[in-house]
Order: C-alpha cells, then sequence, then structure tokens
C-alpha cells in the first residue's frame, strides 16, 4: 500500500493523529496539519491548550451522565427544568439534538452507549441501575425513551421498560416522525421536536 512520503517525521505524527479522528482522511488531515503550520504559534497554542483542558477538565455529571465542568450538569443544576420528565438518551450528541429543538425542557440521563451484544456491551455496562434509583427516588412521573431507532436501540429500550415496569412511572418513546434504523444525531431538528412533543407510550 502506498506511503506518502512527509519529508517530516513531525508532521507525518501530526497528520497521523488528526486523521485518527472520526472522519477525516488522510488528505483533509494533511490539509489541516498544513494550515496550524501556518498559524501563529499563540493560535496553534490556544488551539491545542483548549483540547487538552477539555480531555483533562471534563467530568460527567453525577445525577445524569452528561459531561459538566464540575458538579451537576447546567441541565440539572437548572431549577426552571420540568424535573418530572427525564428522557433517556445514548450520548451526548442525543442531548444536543434534542436541546436544539427548544421542545423538550426536562432533564436527561445519559446512558453512553446501547445494549450491543456484538459489541460486547451489556445492560450492566450501562448506568442503567442509576436510572431505576432515580425513579425509585419519586419526583420522575414519565421516562421517554429517546434512542436510536434501530435494533440494538429497540432492544435498549425493551430492557429499560422491563426494568422499570414494577415502578408506575409513565414511559414512552419518541414518535415514529423518527424512521426505524434512524440516528436521533442525524434527524432534523423539526422532526425530531415533534417526535418528542409527540411521543407515545411504549409498549412491547
Amino acid at each position: 500500500m502506498y506511503k506518502q512520503n512527509y519529508r517530516s517525521k513531525l508532521l507525518e505524527d501530526a497528520v497521523e493523529q488528526i486523521a485518527s479522528l472520526p472522519g477525516v482522511g488522510r488528505k483533509s488531515a494533511l490539509r489541516y496539519a498544513l494550515h496550524l503550520l501556518k498559524e501563529p504559534a499563540a493560535n496553534v497554542e490556544k488551539f491545542t491548550s483548549a483540547i487538552s483542558q477539555m480531555r483533562s477538565g471534563v467530568r460527567y455529571c453525577p445525577e445524569c451522565n452528561m459531561i459538566s465542568d464540575n458538579g451537576l450538569c447546567p441541565i440539572c443544576s437548572d431549577s426552571s427544568r420540568d424535573r418530572s420528565l427525564v428522557c433517556v438518551v445514548e450520548s451526548l450528541r442525543d442531548v444536543l439534538s434534542i436541546e436544539n429543538t427548544g421542545q423538550y425542557h426536562g432533564l436527561y440521563h445519559v446512558l453512553g452507549g446501547i445494549i450491543s451484544p456484538m459489541d460486547g456491551i451489556g445492560p450492566d455496562d450501562l448506568p442503567i441501575k442509576a436510572l431505576v434509583e432515580r425513579v425509585a427516588r419519586g419526583e420522575i412521573t414519565e421516562i421517554i425513551l429517546a434512542l436510536d431507532t434501530n435494533m440494538e436501540g429497540e432492544t435498549t429500550s425493551l430492557y429499560i421498560y422491563r426494568q422499570l415496569a414494577a415502578s408506575g412511572v409513565k414511559v414512552s418513546a419518541i414518535a415514529r416522525g423518527v424512521a426505524f434504523g434512524d440516528d436521533l444525531e442525524y434527524t432534523d431538528e423539526f422532526t425530531l421536536g415533534k417526535a418528542i412533543v409527540n411521543r407515545q407510550l411504549f409498549s412491547i
């Protein structure tokens, strides 16, 4: 396989690291590296410092498992949010997608993944027990399952539904404006907003 000779080990190492990012090919990585090479050193320092600080400083909210700079995340600590509603999502990207709709004002529970035996991810690898414990406190009246509508997402939703069956809490799912197999991250804001508003009771 042809490997480009960058004539510089430092440049090659930089391209290698940039190309490791999702969706970034080696040509794009080279373009980004050469752009950074032309930038003033102070700008590159700001760039690398911001990434380094994010990686070392970001924490996970002890309540919902979303990222937080310190302690509770901004959503959990916002007294104006409806604390009786909790929307269960796979990742931070899904939280951002739902927030961008402006249609949801409750809290979240971020799983950080979905049940996927093929990938070695089982129920015990996800914070589902923590969700059950949140419901047991009695303040939550509805759980909204907003997981991707693929096989793994449906399996995870079903498992959570069964875990919450004895709690008496209402369990709903986003409306089927989001087609089977779609990722929430790539669903347009209008469709996703309507799917949240028009959510339906979860049923087997």
